[in-house]
Formats: structure tokens, C-alpha cells, sequence
């Protein structure tokens, strides 16, 4: 088991004690091991194979009782706690806590008092209008629940892409020992790179012959992974499982004449296949995982003109290789007609990060170390954006502390070396009646201010949008950070016109955020993809927490690749000189 799906099984203990009822201080033990789970940079499963169960409780804030449930589910890949729990608990209420705005107390409530144990009992409940009475919730926590259901019942489906990738990367690992895989990859919406999967699939390549013992083989080691609970189906070349976090696995062997063919067609999406067998079609040929083939004047199947890799499938369609990220059935066709596809933007190109935390307000790392990190995966400048004092839980700046700051960045600058720059930098809320958090004289001391929205999200459209588009007109604000302020798989975006957003970044001369947290990628990438059309450009910004935070960068290029985005389409790509001649400041 990797650190996250351990952090995750201790979350769903700690939610079904509080489900019960338990001691306060039991279920924050293991919310606590939960977050030291999942920010421990080591992988806890090589700490127990190499030094054993004690060497866990070296880590900060990890105990004995800890280290022996951790080595527990790295050994056995269960934990018999959680089992017990579960076997005392409905099986649906751990769908009814996923609800946005239910938690474990609410459920609990909900149980005792209504009997409701599952998302279509919470359902009924809630259109007969029995939720309201109840002590706590109300008519407008009822419409909420509703609301929300939709989001409870995709969250079973549909993994956060950044969730399913340890497991992914784990299967490449443990397929690619085998001297007989050639060629491995993952196919499906998780090649894609879309921001949720629904499940995962794996080709693999043996060879010119499908060999029976060889193919027997490979499954033999899939269905030898450690985080496979149960073979759903064992066919002669596919294999489907399912993981003990619930996601379903296919594996398919394949030829190696067949391999790109194969991994062209699974991995999709279903429009993009359709149009590309609707190319085929009208040159005579046919297309499938097994191959490209001629067809006769009967339409059947001939002789065979490629399959072996993507580019001869597609060059056999007078088409280019297409970037998996593109292949949505959106534009990716239209492109290729027009001239060579474009150079999507790399993680490479990305000069700057332009929002991020420090202990000044809810990060874990200093002003010091964040800017270390920073230089050390080759960035050339940083905004430091801690948050305005409107997040009082987060113990945002006020205007005094906020300078002082500032002027700790005056200090920190003497001492850096040439071609790295620290910015000043501030998230400033944008206040539920609308207007800046801070006044403008401070705010225009700044290098960089990013306008956010953290409060009255249940606000009209009307509301949301005079505060959002009043603080792209303040003239000190450079951008809007996560502008739809969506949770994926966990609360959807407030009640905002992106359409109207983008027109508004591009009169005032202001800039758009894609928040790189895998939990947010806000902008999408439809979204992102419309302020390309309209000349805004995008800033990928890590909203890191952490030094750790940094990484999430990567996901941010992902999201924006599907995008179709260029170096060009993204404001930091740029220099931090070049950058600031985008965006239109004191005006």
C-alpha cells in the first residue's frame, strides 16, 4: 500500500468512529496519522520492508499503536479495525458522509433519527422534506443535501486522477519486472489526463505471439498486485480486478504488430475513435485495437497496414500523432487540418509559481524555505500570496503584519543569488459585499495580488459576479485565483458566469488562474480552453502549502495541455519582466 491509500483508510476509521460516536480524541488521533500519512515525503511501505513496523514511530507524531495498524496494512493489505467497524455500521452511510455539508455527526444524526442509511433513503428524506425539522439543519441545509447528491454518487464512480496515480504507477512497477512485458502503459481517461477516472486500464506488449503460457503469465503477476481484493474476470488476452480502494483494473496482452493499435483505441475517448474509424471508413480501411486493414469492396477485412506504434496508425489516416490530452473529439481534428499541431506546454517551460503560503498564515514552511525549494526545482521567481486577514482561520494578514512581511522579503532578497526573484505578493479576499479586504494604498505596494473568493459562495449569480468582476477592475489586483472555487468529486463551483469572468479579465488587462491542486484544477479545462479564444492568459500556480505543494505544478500542465495551451497561452512561462507588461496595474 502507498502512503495515500493508508491516509485514506484512516480517514474512513476516523469518520466511522465519529459515526459512533467515539472519544473526541481517539478520532483525531487518526484524522492526525491520516495528515502524517499523507505528507510524509517517505514511503511508509519501504520503511517496513527495510527496518521493520519500529522504525515508524522515528517519524514525527507516529506512536506504537500507529506503526502496528500502518505495518498491519502494509503487510496484509487490510486492517481488521476498519473491518470491525464497518461490519457495525450500514454499508451506506460512509456514500451519505460524502454528501457536501454532511460529515460523520450529521450522518450519525441522520441515522438515529430518520433511519437513513443510504444516498436514496437521504434522498427521500430530503423531498419529503423530513431533513428540515431535525435539529441543526433547516430548510436550506435540506436544498443543499439535494444539491450535493449528485456530487455523493460521482464520487463513487469517478477517482481524483492524482489519487488513482500512485496505484497506476505501482502496477507499471510490478508488470515491468517481468522479462516478458515489452512494452507497458496505462491506457483510458488516466492516459487522457482527465482530472477524474472512472477506472484503469493497462496493455501490455509480450511479443510477436501470443503466446498462452506467456500471457498466463503476465496475469498470473496482476492478479498477484498487492492492492488487488478480488479477479472480477479472467479472459484468454483480458483481465479485469478490482483494487481494495474499489477502483476496477483491465489488463490487456497484446501483440507486439497489434501494440499501438491497441493502445490508440483504449485509450480513447469513445468520440475521438469514432471520428477517427469515420476517417478510415472513407479510405477503405478498417481500424480496431488489432490494427489498421485494407477492406475489400465488401467491407471485409484485409490486409493489414499498420498496428505496431500510435504514429502509423494515425499517419495511415494522413493524421499526426495526437497528444492523448487533446483526444476529446473537440478540436484536436481541426488543428490537424490547419498545419502541425501545436506545442503544448511542458512543465519545463513554467518560469514562476505565483501563489503560494508560508507560516505567516496556514502553510507549514517559512518564507526561507519555501523560496529554497522553489530555486531548487528551477523556478526563477516565486509570489509569496499568504491570505488577507478576512481568513481568520488561516490568521490572515492584516495590513501591519502583511508589511512586515514585506519587508522580511526585502531582507531575504539581499541574500539570494542572481536570476531568482521573491515577490511580494498577497491572496486577498474579495468581501461578500463586494470590494478588496484590504485598502488600495496597500495593496498597491504589492508585486502581485491575487483577488480570491472564500466566503458568501452560496451567493446569486448577480452577487458572485459584481465581486468578482469589481475586483478585476480594482486597479492594484493582477488575477483571480481558482475562479469557480469547485472541489472536485466534492463541492461544485459557486453560481459563476465563466464567459462574463473571462470578458472582464480581458478588458481590465488581468489574468485568470489555473490552481494546480489536484482537489481543485480551477480553471477547468474547457474553461481554460475559452480563455485562450479570448486572449487571457493563464497563470499555473502551485497554491502550495507546503514545500511539498510545489509538485502539484505538474498537475496544473496537465490540465492545461488538454486545454490545448502553448508556452504563450501561460503568463508564467514568461520571465517575471515579460510577465508584468501582460497585466495592466494602477491604471
Amino acid at each position: 500500500m502507498n502512503n495515500r491509500e493508508i491516509a485514506a483508510v484512516f480517514e474512513r476509521v476516523a469518520d466511522l468512529l465519529e459515526f459512533q460516536n467515539a472519544n473526541p480524541f481517539r478520532v483525531r488521533a487518526y484524522r492526525g496519522g491520516a495528515r502524517r500519512v499523507g505528507d510524509s515525503p517517505e514511503s511508509l511501505a519501504a520503511i517496513v520492508a527495510d527496518r521493520g513496523a519500529e522504525a515508524l514511530t522515528e517519524l514525527d507524531g507516529v506512536g506504537k499503536d500507529l506503526a502496528g495498524k500502518i505495518a498491519e496494512l502494509v503487510e496484509t493489505g487490510r486492517l481488521e479495525m476498519l473491518e470491525e467497524l464497518l461490519a457495525e455500521v450500514p454499508a451506506g452511510v460512509l456514500d451519505v458522509m460524502r454528501v457536501p455539508g454532511l460529515g460523520p455527526k450529521k450522518a450519525a444524526a441522520l441515522h438515529k433519527e430518520l433511519g437513513v442509511a443510504t444516498l436514496e433513503e437521504l434522498r427521500a428524506a430530503c423531498e419529503s422534506n423530513r431533513v428540515r425539522d431535525l435539529k441543526g439543519f433547516g430548510a436550506k441545509t435540506e436544498e443543499k443535501i439535494l444539491a450535493g447528491l449528485a456530487i455523493a454518487a460521482s464520487a463513487q464512480e469517478r477517482t481524483r486522477w492524482a489519487n488513482a496515480e500512485p496505484t497506476v504507477l505501482a502496477v507499471l512497477e510490478h508488470l515491468g519486472t517481468l522479462d516478458e512485458v515489452l512494452r507497458i502503459d496505462p491506457a483510458g481517461s488516466y492516459r487522457r489526463g482527465r482530472e477524474t477516472v472512472g477506472d484503469l486500464d493497462f496493455l501490455v506488449d509480450i511479443g510477436e505471439e501470443l503466446d498462452a503460457a506467456l500471457v498466463e503469465k503476465v496475469m498470473d503477476r496482476f492478479g498477484a498486485f498487492e492492492s488487488v481484493d478480488s479477479v472480477v474476470a479472467r479472459g484468454e488476452t483480458k483481465m479485469t480486478v478490482r483494487m481494495a480502494s474499489g477502483l476496477q483494473a483491465d489488463l490487456r496482452v497484446v501483440p507486439t504488430e497489434s501494440y499501438g493499435a491497441a493502445l490508440q483505441y483504449f485509450t480513447g475517448s469513445k468520440d475521438h475513435n469514432v471520428e477517427v474509424r469515420g476517417r478510415a471508413k472513407q479510405r477503405g480501411l478498417r481500424i480496431n485495437e488489432w490494427g489498421v486493414f485494407k477492406t475489400d469492396d465488401d467491407g471485409e477485412q484485409g490486409e493489414r497496414v499498420a498496428g505496431d506504434s500510435e504514429e502509423d496508425v494515425y499517419a495511415a489516416l494522413d493524421l499526426p500523432r495526437f497528444p492523448p490530452e487533446l483526444r476529446e473529439a473537440r478540436r484536436e481534428f481541426e488543428l490537424a487540418e490547419a498545419g502541425p499541431l501545436p506545442e503544448l506546454v511542458t512543465l519545463d517551460d513554467l518560469r514562476g509559481d505565483l501563489h503560494m503560503h508560508t507560516t505567516a498564515t496556514d502553510g507549514k514552511a517559512t518564507l526561507e524555505e519555501m523560496a529554497t525549494a522553489a530555486r531548487e526545482r528551477g523556478l526563477e521567481y516565486i509570489a509569496i500570496t499568504d491570505h488577507s486577514k478576512r481568513v481568520s482561520m488561516a490568521g490572515g494578514l492584516d495590513a501591519e503584519r502583511l508589511r512586515k512581511q514585506w519587508a522580511m522579503i526585502d531582507e531575504l532578497r539581499a541574500t539570494l543569488p542572481k536570476g531568482f526573484s521573491v515577490l511580494k505578493g498577497i491572496e486577498c479576499d474579495i468581501l461578500e459585499k463586494g470590494g478588496m479586504d484590504l485598502p488600495d494604498d496597500v495593496l498597491a505596494e504589492a508585486d502581485w495580488v491575487v483577488a480570491s473568493l472564500h466566503y458568501g459562495q452560496q451567493q446569486p449569480r448577480a452577487q458572485i459576479m459584481k465581486r468578482l468582476v469589481g475586483a478585476l477592475e480594482n486597479p492594484w489586483v493582477s488575477i483571480v485565483a481558482h475562479p469557480t472555487g469547485r472541489l472536485i468529486n466534492k463541492r461544485e463551483s459557486y453560481d459563476v458566469a465563466v464567459d462574463e469572468l473571462i470578458a472582464a479579465a480581458a478588458e481590465n488587462g488581468k489574468l485568470l488562474e489555473l490552481n494546480a491542486n489536484p482537489a481543485r484544477l480551477d480553471l477547468d479545462d474547457v474553461h481554460c480552453a475559452a480563455a485562450k479564444t479570448k486572449g487571457v492568459p493563464i497563470v499555473i500556480s502551485s497554491d502550495a502549502h507546503s514545500v511539498e505543494g510545489l509538485a502539484v505544478l505538474r498537475h496544473g500542465v496537465q490540465q492545461a495541455r488538454r486545454a490545448g495551451l502553448t508556452a504563450s497561452d501561460v503568463a508564467n512561462t514568461r520571465t517575471w519582466k515579460q510577465l508584468g507588461k501582460l497585466v495592466r496595474r494602477g491604471e
